[in-house]
């Protein structure tokens, strides 16, 4: 055994080799047969992304092979990944190749910018002139 694998054999339940961000991304997972034909794809919801792996949720798992391509929407790349567990509908991957800084700061940052992950609920807004609008009074052309 390397002294690699001593470490992560010895490491602790929550040391990690990548720092996690959570994010909270629509995504497309892209499988081909071994037909080589039309590649089939499902949508997915990021949950968490590293330099190294992620971990989402489907719909379902059936039929999903082990290996297949991450596209994330409004990123213009894929993201080959090797699945390293399965809980019901949420899965864990880890890429095949780590992606670069820049790309998973891209991926951070937009979901923050887009409301992805916040600490509260979302409000909904507020219609502008709220009681305004049924009411007919001076200036209204309806008299």
């Amino acid at each position: 055994m390397n002294d690699d694998a001593k470490q992560r054999a010895g490491a602790g339940l929550y040391e990690r080799k990548w720092e996690r961000f959570a994010v909270n991304r629509q995504g497309m997972l892209m499988t081909v047969g071994f037909d080589l034909m039309a590649p089939k794809t499902r949508s997915c919801r990021l949950i968490d992304i590293s330099l190294g792996g992620a971990s989402f949720t489907v719909g379902t798992t059936i039929g999903l092979p082990l290996h297949y391509y991450l596209s994330i929407v409004g990123v213009a790349s894929r993201i080959g990944c090797a699945e390293v567990y399965r809980n019901d509908n949420r899965i864990g991957v880890q890429f095949i190749k780590e992606i670069d800084d820049e790309l998973l700061r891209m991926i951070v940052r937009s979901d923050y910018f887009t409301g992805g992950i916040t600490g509260r609920l979302k409000q909904t807004e507020r219609p502008y002139m709220v009681g305004v609008e049924n009411k007919v009074g001076i200036g209204s052309a309806i008299t």
